[in-house]
C-alpha cells in the first residue's frame, strides 16, 4: 500500500504482480479479473450484493490511465453503455444485482442478438435470502431466456480467473457473457492468487465499424441475427462440454451435481462422510449452455445423482431432459423429491443432511451448543440513522397530515433506499412497494381506484433512475397525489455512490455537471413544487401544508444531506 498517485494510496489490486497471493473480496477478485482481461469501459448502477465492484472500479481509475468507469442512472443505461464500448471493440464490463438485470433486460435481449466485438461482461449478483433484496429470483433463467453463455464461479479465486476468461469467451463468440455471482460468493473473502495486470498506460479508443445489417435489429435484421445467436449456442455447448471449470472429483456409481458456492459445502461433506472413493462430484462452473454431452457421460453409470443448486432447480431440470433424452435409468434427486429445498440459501450442515438422506447413511447433525446460560440480547431491526434527514421529512409530513386530520386516510407509497425503514415504527409511513420508481406510477393507481390521500416517498438516486417517465405520466394523465423527494446528496443505502444533484461531492466529481432537482421536476410540467429543509421542522410545514391539503399533483423536494456522506466527504 506504499505506492502514491496524486496523493492517494494505491490499492493492492492494481500494486500486486502476478503469483502474490491477496485476501480478497469476491467482487474485489471480479475487478482484479476484470483488469488481467484488459478492461477499458465499465459502467454500473449500484445494488447489493454487486456494489464493491463499482465502488472500486470508481476509485481505481484515477490510477489506470485508459480505464473509464461511471455510476449511470439505471442498470439499463449502463448495459447500453458497456454494450457500445463493446460494439467499438474494446473490453467493457457491467455489474448489477439480480434485480437490477429486469431493469436492463430490454437491452440485454436485442444484446444477445446483434452481439459485440470486444469482450464485455455482464456481472449477475443473485441474492439468495434476500439479504438486501425484495425478492430471491434466480437469474440463471436469463441466460437461458436471452440465449448467451453463462458462468458461475464458486469462490474468490474462481471469480477472479473467470471474469478473465469471461472476456476471451466473449470475443470468441462474438456475444456478453454473464457471470453470476451470490451473495456468499460476492461477499466471502479469501486468498486469491493473481495473475499480470493488463497494461494501463495512456487512453485506448476503439472504433466503430458501421454495419446496419448487424447493428440495426430492425425485424428483417433479428430474424437472421436470431439464426446466428442459436449457432452461438451450438458452437458455446462444444466448448462447455470441454470446459475446465466443469470439474469432477472422485468416482463410484453415485453422483453429485452441484454449482456455485455449495460445490465448497458438497466438497466437505463428501470428505467428513468418508464418500470419496463412492461416488464422483460434476461441479460446474459454465452452466449455460448446459454441457449435454459431459452431463451424459456422468449420468451413463451412475444409480443416483443428488443435484446440490440454491434456488430454483435450474439444474436438476436440465439433468432430467438430459436423462430422459438419452433413456437413461438413473434416479435424480434434488428439489423435486424434498431433498433440498427451493428458499434461502443453504448451510453446509444443510448440505451434508442432504447428501448423507440421498445416500442412506445414518446421519443426524450435532446438537447445537448449550447457551442457555448466555442473556438473551434485544433485537436489533435495522433502523435510520440517529439524526437521519429521512426521519425529519417524515416528522414534517406526519406532522401536517395529523393537523389536517388525513393521517387516517392516507396512503404512503414508497421506494427503494434507506428511507423504505420508514417501514417500521415509530414512523409507520411506508404501505406499497414492488420495485425501484414504484412509488410514483402506484400513487398514480392509487390516485385512479381510491379517494385516499396519497403521498409517496422516493429517493434522489432511484427519482433519476425510475421515477422521471413515472412523473411525466402522471403529469400528462392528471393523477392526484403529492411526491416526496428525498435529496440527501447521494445513493446511501449501497454506500454512497454519487447522484446528477447533489452538491456535496468529493473532488474527483467537482467538474460535473449538476442537475437541479426541482428545476426538472417543473420541466416535467409540475406547477405545484417547493423545496424544504426538513431540519427547519416549522418553516417546512408552513410550505408544505397547501401542496397536502390540495387536490393536485405536487412535489416536495426534501433537501438534507445524509449525515454519514456530509462526515466522509469533510474528511
Amino acid at each position: 500500500m506504499d505506492s502514491l498517485a496524486g496523493g492517494f494510496l494505491m490499492h493492492p489490486i492494481i500494486t500486486a504482480k502476478p503469483r502474490d497471493k491477496l485476501l480478497l473480496l469476491g467482487n474485489e477478485a471480479i475487478v482484479r479479473g476484470a483488469l488481467e482481461g484488459g478492461l477499458r469501459v465499465a459502467a454500473a448502477y449500484p445494488g447489493t450484493p454487486s456494489s464493491e465492484i463499482g465502488n472500486l472500479l470508481f476509485q481505481l481509475q484515477r490510477h489506470l490511465p485508459g480505464l473509464y468507469f461511471e455510476f449511470s442512472t439505471n442498470e439499463k443505461v449502463a448495459m447500453e453503455v458497456a454494450a457500445a464500448a463493446a460494439a467499438s471493440g474494446l473490453r467493457s464490463l457491467t455489474c448489477m444485482k439480480h434485480v437490477g438485470l429486469n431493469v436492463a433486460a430490454d437491452a440485454l435481449m436485442t444484446l444477445a442478438y446483434i452481439g459485440v466485438k470486444g469482450g464485455m461482461v455482464i456481472v449477475t449478483a443473485d441474492d439468495p435470502f434476500c439479504h438486501s433484496s425484495q425478492n430471491e429470483q434466480d437469474n440463471r433463467y436469463y441466460a437461458r431466456l436471452s440465449g448467451l453463455p453463462m458462468l458461475e464461479p464458486s469462490s474468490p479465486q474462481e471469480a477472479c480467473e473467470m471474469t478473465k476468461y469471461a472476456f476471451e469467451l466473449s470475443e470468441k463468440l462474438e456475444l456478453p457473457v454473464l457471470l453470476r455471482t451470490t451473495t456468499r460468493v460476492s461477499h466471502a473473502r479469501a486468498v486469491v492468487e493473481v495473475g499480470e495486470m493488463a497494461h494501463y498506460e495512456g487512453s485506448v479508443k476503439g472504433k466503430f465499424e458501421k454495419d446496419p445489417r448487424r447493428w440495426v435489429p430492425v425485424p428483417a435484421v433479428a430474424r437472421v441475427r436470431h439464426q446466428i445467436l442459436l449457432e452461438k449456442m451450438r458452437e458455446a455447448m462444444i466448448l462447455a462440454d470441454g470446459s475446465h471449470w466443469n470439474r469432477l472429483y472422485g468416482k463410484g456409481p453415485r453422483g453429485i451435481l452441484v454449482s456455485g458456492v455449495a460445490v465448497n459445502y458438497v466438497l466437505d461433506a463428501v470428505e467428513e462422510l468418508n464418500l470419496s472413493e463412492q461416488l464422483e462430484v460434476l461441479a460446474l462452473g459454465f452452466t449455460h449452455p448446459h454441457p449435454a454431452g459431459l452431463l451424459t457421460d456422468f449420468l451413463k453409470d451412475k444409480e443416483i445423482v443428488l443435484v446440490v443448486e440454491e434456488l430454483e432447480p435450474y439444474l436438476e431440470e436440465a439433468l432430467r431432459v438430459v436423462a430422459q433424452e438419452r433413456n437413461l435409468q438413473v434416479s435424480i434427486l434434488g428439489k423435486s423429491t424434498g431433498h433440498l429445498p427451493r428458499l434461502f440459501e443453504f448451510t453446509p450442515g444443510q448440505v451434508k443432511e442432504a447428501v448423507a438422506r440421498a445416500f442412506g447413511l445414518d446421519y443426524s447433525r450435532p446438537d447445537p451448543p448449550d447457551l442457555s446460560w448466555v442473556p438473551e440480547l434485544p433485537p436489533r431491526p435495522p433502523t435510520l440513522c440517529p439524526g437521519c434527514p429521512h426521519r425529519e421529512t417524515y416528522r414534517v409530513i406526519k406532522e401536517v397530515l395529523e393537523e389536517l386530520g388525513e393521517l387516517p386516510r392516507s396512503i404512503f407509497p414508497t421506494d427503494i433506499g434507506c428511507y423504505t425503514l420508514g417501514l417500521l415504527p415509530p414512523i409507520q409511513m411506508a404501505d406499497y412497494l414492488i420495485c425501484m420508481g414504484s412509488s410514483v406510477g402506484s400513487a398514480a393507481g392509487f390516485s385512479v381506484a381510491t379517494d385516499q390521500r396519497i403521498v409517496s416517498f422516493i429517493g434522489d438516486s432511484t427519482f433519476f433512475h425510475a421515477g422521471l417517465s413515472s412523473l411525466a405520466n402522471a403529469v400528462y394523465n392528471r393523477h392526484r397525489f403529492t411526491l416526496v423527494i428525498m435529496d440527501n446528496e447521494t445513493t446511501a443505502m449501497t454506500g454512497h455512490q454519487p447522484v446528477p444533484s447533489q452538491e456535496l461531492r468529493p473532488p474527483e466529481l467537482e467538474d460535473r455537471p449538476r442537475i437541479d432537482l426541482e428545476e426538472v421536476v417543473k420541466a416535467l410540467g409540475v406547477s405545484q413544487v417547493v423545496s424544504i429543509n426538513p431540519y427547519k421542522k416549522e418553516e417546512a410545514k408552513a410550505v408544505i401544508r397547501p401542496l397536502l391539503e390540495g387536490e393536485k399533483l405536487a412535489v416536495i423536494v426534501s433537501k438534507a444531506p445524509c449525515i454519514l456522506y456530509r462526515a466522509r466527504v469533510k474528511r
